[in-house]
């Protein structure tokens, strides 16, 4: 699959079909692997699916930058200039989610449309955390949590394992590992960690996700997908976020696919293609 130069570095993308791009964005710690049952019920005659590694991620190159949400975003500009995407159609979870909202927000006259899953739709305030989620975030923003996910790799070593409801086995956990073999290179695995915008913190992420949260609010013209789940309790998306997307997102649509953990994809990948799929049809996208 195709590797291209992006600004100082390389971007790898899994890429099929022609037509219109839909372009499928992961988050934290995953990889376009995270899609690889998603693509197939999503393809159709008139469909390009691509789904890159983000920088620092997967087979994707690892130059020396922060790798915060500004950097993340600046190569995937990159990424989609280099590819002359035009017309898109973005699929976002997790940060794939908040990063597909932004290039969206930024370049409202090349998107067509979002669908998004277990992302951040606003910033977020500590109170309206469980307390295993708020406890978890203020451990990873200690001196502690550099040694938990850096040296112990806890975030690889739990994903798919606690944050799905069919556990991976170790076979199929390995090509989400095999990227991160040293302290080093597990980096931009702890900045996304840190990156959650909880409190107003941190005050770049949060602009980001105010300012994409206005034209998420503003533009009726671009339809939009929410996919909602239930029956686990680290989902990012609760009844309550979707009622308030429901109140606050203009254009949108939600579609409820059943039990998933946040990493859905890994839990219900047929149900998620089915309603982009069925999404986009009637949407003439």
């Amino acid at each position: 699959m195709p590797e291209i130069k992006v600004l100082d570095s390389t971007l790898y993308h899994e890429d099929q079909g022609e037509g219109v791009p839909f372009v499928f964005l992961h988050g934290n710690p995953a990889s376009s692997r995270i899609w690889r049952a998603v693509l197939p019920g999503v393809a159709a005659p008139g469909r390009r699916l691509l789904a890159p590694d983000l920088i620092g991620m997967g087979r994707s190159g690892r130059p020396d930058v922060p790798y915060r949400f500004d950097d993340h975003a600046r190569y995937l500009d990159a990424w989609f200039d280099a590819l002359g995407l035009d017309e898109v159609v973005l699929v976002g979870h997790d940060w794939g989610g908040a990063l597909a909202f932004d290039w969206a927000a930024r370049h409202p006259g090349r998107t067509r449309g979002v669908a998004f899953l277990e992302t951040f739709v606003r910033p977020l305030d500590s109170a309206e955390l469980g307390d295993g989620p708020r406890a978890r975030a203020e451990l990873i923003r200690s001196a502690e949590g550099e040694t938990l996910v850096l040296d112990k790799n806890i975030l690889l070593e739990t994903a798919f394992t606690g944050g799905v409801l069919h556990p991976l086995s170790e076979e199929e956990r390995r090509p989400y590992l095999e990227p991160y073999p040293t302290r080093e290179s597990r980096r931009p695995l702890l900045q996304w960690a840190r990156s959650q915008p909880i409190d107003g913190d941190p005050a770049d992420v949060v602009e980001r996700i105010s300012a994409y949260g206005k034209w998420l609010a503003t533009t009726d013209e671009v339809p939009k997908l929410l996919l909602t789940f239930d029956s686990s309790p680290t989902l990012l998306i609760t009844e309550a976020m979707a009622a308030w997307c429901a109140g606050n997102i203009a254009g949108l649509q939600t579609e409820h696919c059943g039990p998933a953990g946040h990493h859905a994809p890994e839990d219900s990948p047929h149900a998620i293609a089915t309603a982009i799929a069925t999404w986009a049809t009637r949407q003439g996208l």
